[in-house]
């Protein structure tokens, strides 16, 4: 159970604002507002708040940052139909029919996004919370000028431009989601200051096609990327083991002011749009990892943000509040509470999991063997290209 790692030193800030699940591609889309919902409830139900443990409102988002990382051409289009969804859309923005489609209200709610992600840098920064999770943060694809799998604007880049702007000199970024952090990386791609550490299923494979393990950033800053593609059933102990040679001895080498992490729990065996085979239980380790970097190279400074996990009942609110309790030094009970249970039934007409641990999942020895043999290359190939450019070979 959470809580086993480092323990909070001071306060924890849980960053919520119930209008962010206006942010809603409507019925039957995948990235479903509920699933952070009921996330908030299960913390709240899980006794995870109070002494110290703080939810909090973001402060009011000044829509000129958004200029800073985005095209104001697209912006204007994102406005535009946010007013108007049936208006005809230019899908050289990304958005239209397909994944990312307009949605009523889409600019606001896209906004305050952004605004609670900023609110978890700040919280941190500032020296208000030690750590700080936002978990309706997270939308990792967003371009420049296009929205893209499920993401209209970045706000993990709005949350790491502001910790620039505010004298960070070192951020680092690491996204645990099953999808490259394609967005991320581009926007960051040439700045020395910033260092972009995506986990994720092979782009051979997956959306969205990108983050090779020689994709080691852009020709202003080699070394500001490090990508760890892995194999469809990858298992939650060669994800580990894939972490521990790879990227731990990288965030120690690139000594960031703050640690910045996207924790996409779509890697889960159950995932219905992904190949992975990590559990809940396997999540709680990569957090443990996570907790643990913050204070050893961070002194504590942890901003979380969450990001996909299209389980929306069985996966997302479990593995989040496990990330949230290892934030607080909190442990949690056995079983999810009964009160929670009937809830998210309520609410989706789903019988939740009554466990907060899984089941171990069962693989074959032949998919065992390609996805170690794919770790294992690409850890190799991001300790020989990217970790000399940090000082270190692990």
């Amino acid at each position: 159970m959470a809580g086993e790692g480092p323990k909070a030193a001071g306060r924890v800030a849980l960053i919520w604002d119930d209008s962010v699940a206006a942010y809603d591609f409507g019925r039957g889309h995948p990235l479903a507002p509920v699933r952070v919902e009921l996330t908030i409830d299960l913390i709240r139900h899980c006794g995870l708040l109070g002494s110290g443990v703080d939810e909090l409102l973001p402060a009011p988002f000044d829509e000129a940052r958004l200029l800073r990382h985005h095209r104001e051409d697209f912006i204007d289009t994102v406005r535009r139909l946010s007013n108007d969804p049936t208006a005809r859309a230019d899908l050289a923005y990304g958005l239209g029919d397909g994944d990312t489609p307009a949605f009523p209200g889409m600019h606001p709610a896209s906004v305050q996004v952004c605004a609670g992600s900023i609110e978890a840098a700040r919280q941190v920064w500032e020296g208000r919370s030690d750590h700080a999770f936002n978990p309706a943060g997270g939308l990792h694809h967003a371009m420049p000028e296009r929205a893209a799998g499920f993401c209209v604007y970045n706000d993990p880049a709005m949350a790491i431009d502001w910790l620039l702007e505010h004298g960070a000199e070192r951020v680092c970024y690491v996204d645990v989601d099953v999808h490259h952090g394609d967005g991320v990386e581009v926007m960051f791609r040439d700045d020395p200051r910033v260092l972009t550490i995506s986990l994720h299923e092979s782009g051979r494979f997956l959306f969205p096609g990108t983050g090779a393990a020689d994709d080691i950033g852009g020709d202003e800053a080699l070394g500001s990327a490090a990508n760890v593609p892995l194999h469809p059933g990858t298992s939650g102990e060669l994800w580990l083991g894939a972490f521990d040679a790879a990227v731990d001895p990288l965030v120690r080498a690139f000594a960031p002011d703050v640690l910045v992490t996207q924790l996409g729990c779509d890697t889960h065996a159950t995932d219905p749009l992904a190949h992975l085979a990590l559990t809940v239980d396997d999540m709680a380790e990569i957090y443990r990892r996570l907790h643990r970097l913050s204070h050893e190279v961070a002194e504590g400074r942890w901003v979380a943000l969450g990001g996909g996990g299209y389980q929306a009942v069985e996966v997302v609110p479990r593995a989040w509040t496990l990330a949230f309790a290892e934030m607080a030094g909190r442990s949690l009970p056995i079983e999810t509470p009964m009160a929670w249970q009937e809830r998210a039934t309520e609410r989706t007409g789903l019988v939740p999991p009554r466990s907060f641990t899984d089941d171990p999942v069962r693989a074959s020895e032949a998919m065992l063997g390609q996805a170690r043999q794919a770790a294992e290359r690409s850890v190799e190939i991001v300790r020989e290209l990217v970790l000399p450019r940090h000082g270190t070979r692990g």
